[in-house]
């Protein structure tokens, strides 16, 4: 096996730059809407002391947020839905949904100015510090609703999530990590918004957070699609996590698995997240973009213009010309698709680039991680071969002291590809996978190869992610390597404050 540059690197102009973000701006169309960009989704069995036996789905949003992002900093789309589906039955097509919409007021605060002491609206998102117990120095709030639809969610009626303390169904989203002036103990602030719910239909209780998060995934973005300017066999250590200091949205769920799975019993659900905006939107005198009608039933007038299920699925496979497309459809309709997981096109280039061994197509092997699930792992008993993350709920947790970042490639059957938690190194992992490390008469044959062609190279991108615990955080080189994920929802980090912020570059800058 040769890693040295080949002569048909020459070529590399005429093909498109291998994107390696979750789904970070991924797509042509969703790059220029960022609140509504899903950016990563995460599926797995709660690992909190306490809380067997439940799912956590975590949708992410709204990227590459600086921390510092003042005056107006970051808000949900008002004017748009956020979906996360269920697939229960192996159809391919949403058995259940959580849909979430935000309510963005504006309360035009004032402080008297001149002699006169004339009120005049301020610039600023808070005129003063800022509390659970107080927000009426906020110059914004954000509340939400989540509702749970069952079948077709274009033609269902939503039940609300209600919250069992005071049963209001309206939650509310806690302000940025604007800075520790603002906020003092933001952790604690932000903790006090996750609520317990009634789920309809759901004899146990359930939570849901929406709010700021620190971005848990870790990539060296401009070494990659800088034609992948790395070693890809060196240190899994050797280089920056180009998202380090940014920050994220994350709709946070935990829900029964009991209440996720079918009746009839098989325990592996599929899921993924969508976001929807009107087809039609109107600029109001205040210059907010306005979906037209506000308020609709049923799907009407809306288009779906996000959708993540495994990661990187739109930057590794879906070639440059259907990405849009990509985020625009259903996974029942998947099929559109197969070329690019049967005849990929990453090996080509890495053959290009590094001299790496393409496997043979078509890609058996692919269509079982991309489409149907591992047999014995996450595959359902009745599946429509289509992208979705799979999860067997049966499979016992591993603490995180414990948790393998190479998930199911590192003998860790309760990580990625089935499910995903925060700590899955799904950069390394898909790398691996593309390059062959699954071709198996078990899992699914490269052309007529039933080996790996690469022998098991261990291939990286050189950006690890911190460990699931202090103990066995072992990221180098850069400014938050001590920070590990939370044992408890919403899993993900406490946000990056905006100030004071030095440590996280932009005073430095």
């Amino acid at each position: 096996m040769k890693f040295k540059l080949n002569p048909i690197v020459l070529l590399l102009g005429l093909v498109p730059a291998i994107a390696l973000a979750s789904s970070h701006r991924e797509a042509p169309f969703i790059s220029t809407m960022p609140q509504v960009d899903g950016s990563d989704f995460y599926m797995f069995m709660s690992y909190e002391t306490g809380r067997q036996g439940y799912v956590t789905l975590l949708a992410n949003y709204n990227p590459l947020q600086n921390p510092g992002g003042g005056p107006n900093f970051y808000a949900l789309d008002h004017n748009a839905v956020y979906d996360i589906h269920i697939d229960n039955t192996g159809r391919a097509n949403a058995d259940l949904t959580f849909r979430f919409r935000f309510t963005n007021t504006y309360k035009d605060l004032t402080v008297p100015t001149g002699t006169a002491g004339k009120p005049v609206a301020v610039p600023l998102l808070n005129i003063g510090a800022v509390s659970s117990s107080n927000q009426n120095a906020l110059n914004r709030t954000e509340t939400y609703t989540v509702e749970l639809l069952q079948g077709d969610p274009d033609r269902s009626i939503g039940r609300p999530l209600v919250n069992r303390a005071g049963g209001s169904i309206v939650f509310t989203k806690p302000v940025d990590n604007i800075g520790n002036k603002s906020i003092a103990d933001y952790a604690a602030y932000a903790n006090s918004y996750v609520y317990n719910v009634v789920i309809p239909g759901c004899s146990q209780p359930g939570r849901v957070f929406a709010g700021q998060r620190k971005d848990g995934f870790v990539a060296d973005l401009g070494e990659i699609f800088d034609l992948v300017n790395l070693n890809p066999l060196g240190s899994r250590d050797a280089t920056h996590n180009a998202l380090t200091d940014k920050n994220v949205d994350t709709l946070a769920l935990e829900v029964p698995a009991s209440c996720l799975r079918d009746s009839r019993g098989d325990p592996i659900i599929g899921a993924w997240t969508t976001a929807s905006v009107g087809r039609t939107r109107i600029i109001s005198p205040r210059g907010d973009a306005q979906s037209v009608p506000a308020n609709f039933a049923a799907g009407d007038n809306f288009v779906q213009v996000s959708r993540l299920g495994q990661p990187l699925v739109n930057e590794l496979v879906i070639g440059l010309p259907d990405k849009d497309k990509f985020n625009n459809s259903n996974p029942s309709n998947d099929a559109q698709f197969l070329k690019y997981v049967t005849n990929p096109t990453v090996p080509v280039l890495l053959n290009a680039l590094f001299g790496a061994n393409v496997p043979q197509t078509p890609r058996n092997d692919l269509v079982t991680v991309f489409l149907t699930g591992v047999p014995g792992i996450n595959k359902p008993a009745n599946v429509t071969p289509s992208e979705e993350l799979r999860l067997n709920t049966t499979t016992p947790v591993t603490a995180p002291a414990n948790q393998n970042d190479l998930g199911v490639l590192g003998g860790d059957l309760a990580g990625f590809p089935n499910g995903r938690r925060p700590y899955d190194d799904v950069v390394d992992i898909a790398l691996r996978v593309e390059e062959g490390a699954l071709c198996s008469t078990a899992i699914g044959t490269c052309g007529s190869e039933t080996t790996d062609p690469n022998k098991a190279a261990p291939f990286t991108d050189g950006a690890r992610s911190p460990g699931p615990t202090a103990a066995t955080e072992h990221v180098t080189g850069d400014e938050y390597a001590a920070d590990t994920y939370l044992a408890q929802f919403p899993y993900l980090m406490t946000p990056l404050a905006g100030s004071p912020n030095g440590v996280n570059g932009v005073a430095a800058n």
